[in-house]
């Protein structure tokens, strides 16, 4: 029980102190590393819980494609985050404003059975005995029945983000030489073949 309790310290304090690196960052790879790190110490809390599935899910897909995916759009991406700053001030104000809002409905969320005590009691999906489901197949059972709507939608809003990471990454840059297969399939001997005449002894 020592044990744990050291290592849940340990998990949150790292975790946390690597999500205020991320937006404290000034390099966005420093802060993509600093997130790839702080999902680490999440996943390690999540198997203290004894949410082994949540773990493993939060190291395959969002550290091994998600975070990974980010880190390459960051480094490849040629972004003047100078210029990006510059206006920072004048969106000051809006942003404080949203993450007020957001900050307000965190607290709602967190605190909701202090509000209403009795919250726990609308939930209509039967929860399954833990001694007779493990927690991934419970997890697999209403994920996949019950919310297999809201489980395409997210992979189709990954699927938007992955195609609009390649679209911004993709620039055709000037001087540089690339293959047309439409324009080698359309090519006619007039364009690729030119006929002069030359007197004799005169050369070209």
């Amino acid at each position: 029980m020592i044990l744990a309790t050291a290592f849940f310290y340990l998990f949150a304090a790292v975790m946390i102190a690597s999500a205020v690196m991320v937006i404290g960052s000034r390099n966005p790879v420093h802060s993509v590393l600093f997130l790839i790190l702080a999902f680490f110490n999440a996943a390690g809390l999540f198997l203290l819980l004894g949410a082994e599935f949540l773990a493993l899910i939060l190291l395959v897909v969002y550290v091994g494609a998600v975070m990974v995916l980010f880190l390459f759009v960051v480094m490849m991406l040629d972004v003047d985050f100078v210029q990006l700053r510059e206006g920072f001030l004048d969106y000051l104000p809006v942003g404080g404003l949203i993450g007020l809002i957001l900050l307000v409905e965190l607290l709602l969320v967190v605190g909701g059975w202090v509000i209403s005590p009795d919250i726990t009691a609308t939930a209509t999906a039967p929860i399954p005995v833990p001694t007779e489901t493990s927690n991934i197949e419970a997890l697999g059972l209403v994920l996949y029945t019950r919310y297999v709507f809201f489980f395409q939608l997210s992979g189709l809003v990954l699927l938007v983000a992955m195609v609009g990471a390649i679209v911004l990454t993709l620039r055709h840059k000037e001087n540089v030489k690339r293959q047309s297969i439409a324009a080698q399939v359309g090519r006619t001997r007039e364009a690729a073949i030119e006929v002069r005449r030359v007197e004799s002894g005169k050369g070209l």
